[in-house]
């Protein structure tokens, strides 16, 4: 059997204090991701907010999750449905306002959940006083050093500083007209020209931000996520790209944009912070491919966790999977982190549409749902991953918001196709999402049986199965240590691991029911019998 560790140690199931691990809650829990305009609306404007998820406190403490991660809720314009900041210490109208904050936040709490937010640190909104203060100077002004503006190349300076494309299409410089008329400077925005990139060398705003994570870890927030937490710093030369190439965020550690030495000293300035909130944890939006790399951002001075996305853009396939895992292991293994695991997000298609589709990508999802809850770390759950959603692919382009579509010229669809909102209840839409008569993106009528009420009645549903995973997964002592166990006598197209603890995990992804290995059958992702596991399946056993 070969061995992946994350510390080299296998603790004991209650080897560490309880203080300890009041401290260290974040290590393996299980998060649940709010995208808020797609979770619940509480009102009838079709958009969801912040009273929605207040109301669905229940749903979400029945789940068994531990902690929200909710999406941007900040004051916004909603050019890049939040995540483009213009006041990053007040919650925006839409959303319920500060009174709906710190409401969630009580509740939340009261029922064991914890809150952590989503912070924008790379840019703000072209809305923010600072871009306003910007514009309104001269070159070389405080104003304009806090963010990335640079003369044009050119004769009258009518070219790019570089050739970076934008994110989401594009060039990622916007010329912006003086005070006194005149073209003058460009502006950078590795997204969209809403989004004009901070400067991170400037110390306003270090100061700034450092504010923003005290102004909320003092009004009981328990911790952040860090949006582009690999984007922050900035060569200072802005070198050309020597192949430019659009695309959202993927692996590509040659890309001057991101992932710069610099990052690392504005990640320790931000654990210095929460170092003096014990409780709190900062997980890093990572897109970063080398394992050595990947690790420096979970240093101890660093991030306390950095999502992986390998899992999310591994096949359904045993070899594959494995790998991911291993990688995804090895990364933090040599500074003692924590693994994360999630499968889908806001920005990545829905699991069930990228594992086929239909029968086969249901029973697919299902599957990997067991293998991510097996795994040893942290776990971050997709709203509506446990209902089965797939993507929504053929929206109509009138309803199309991502701004993707707009900045490619509509030759990219862009995301919205995985933030269609949740179906709650009823047989039509918007299945109770709001009491208005339109959800903000249109609910495909064929959802009617993935609604939370439907798979509640359904002890078979995907919502019954994540349930019991959850639980299990909290409550039974194999699924204890830091490590997995491959069990390398596997046939080819299954994976079996085990956890320290005694739990045994298997993926079959083949087209043929296979053997389970000996072991009391704890959990299956499809009916089982005669000790067989069907395709398309996993099964815990201990």
């Amino acid at each position: 059997m070969a061995r992946v560790s994350l510390d080299g140690s296998t603790p004991a199931p209650d080897s560490e204090p309880a203080a300890d691990r009041s401290r260290t809650w974040w290590r393996s829990a299980v998060f649940y991701q709010v995208y808020p305009r797609s979770f619940a609306d509480s009102g009838d404007d079709g958009v969801g907010d912040l009273g929605g998820v207040r109301d669905r406190l229940g749903y979400l403490a029945d789940l068994g999750v531990d902690a929200l991660w909710i999406c941007p809720v900040m004051c916004s314009p909603m050019a890049d449905g939040g995540y483009d900041v213009s006041d990053p210490r007040d919650i925006d109208p839409l959303f319920g306002g500060m009174s709906a904050m710190n409401a969630l936040i009580t509740e939340a709490h009261a029922r064991g959940i914890k809150i952590t937010m989503d912070l924008v640190p790379n840019h703000t909104s072209d809305r923010h006083p600072w871009f306003a203060a910007a514009l309104a100077a001269a070159p070389d002004s405080p104003e304009r050093a806090r963010y990335i503006f640079r003369d044009g190349r050119g004769a009258e300076g009518e070219l790019p500083p570089n050739n970076w494309p934008s994110i989401f299409g594009g060039p990622a410089w916007t010329r912006v007209t003086e005070p006194d008329g005149r073209p003058g400077q460009w502006y950078l925005h590795l997204f969209a020209p809403e989004q004009p990139d901070l400067n991170w060398d400037n110390l306003e705003v270090v100061a700034d931000f450092e504010q923003t994570l005290r102004f909320w870890l003092d009004r009981g927030v328990d911790g952040f996520r860090i949006d582009v937490a690999h984007g922050m710093a900035k060569p200072g030369d802005l070198p050309d790209l020597a192949e430019v190439n659009t695309k959202m965020l993927i692996h590509d550690d040659s890309d001057p944009r991101f992932n710069n030495p610099g990052v690392h000293d504005i990640h320790r300035g931000i654990r210095k912070v929460l170092d003096e909130y014990p409780h709190a944890v900062a997980i890093g939006e990572v897109w970063v491919d080398d394992n050595v790399r990947f690790g420096e951002y979970v240093r101890p001075d660093e991030l306390h966790l950095a999502f992986n996305f390998r899992l999310a853009e591994t096949p359904f396939d045993a070899a594959a999977v494995r790998e991911s895992v291993h990688h995804s292991l090895a990364a933090v293994a040599e500074v003692g982190a924590p693994a994360t695991w999630t499968l889908s997000n806001h920005d990545i298609e829905r699991e069930v549409t990228r594992y086929g589709g239909g029968a086969t990508g249901q029973a697919r999802a299902r599957a990997m749902l067991l293998v991510e809850l097996a795994l040893p770390g942290a776990v971050f759950l997709y709203n509506g991953s446990e209902l089965g959603l797939p993507n929504v692919d053929d929206l109509p382009e009138d309803v199309l918001q991502d701004p993707v579509w707009e900045r490619s010229g509509h030759t990219e669809r862009g995301r919205d196709g995985c933030r269609v909102p949740m179906p709650w209840r009823g047989t039509t839409p918007p299945f109770g999402f709001t009491a208005g008569p339109d959800s903000w993106l249109p609910i495909p009528p064929e959802w009617a049986g993935l609604t939370v009420e439907s798979q509640l009645r359904d002890p078979g549903s995907m919502l019954s199965l994540c349930r019991s995973a959850i639980e299990l997964r909290c409550s039974r002592t194999e699924f204890a240590g830091d490590t997995v166990e491959w069990v390398d006598s596997a046939a080819p197209g299954v994976l079996v691991f085990r956890r320290p603890g005694g739990l045994v995990c298997v993926l079959n992804t083949t087209d043929e029911a296979i053997v389970l290995p000996p072991g009391e059958l704890l959990l299956s992702s499809a009916p089982s019998a005669d000790g067989r596991l069907a395709p398309n399946a996993a099964a815990w056993l201990v």
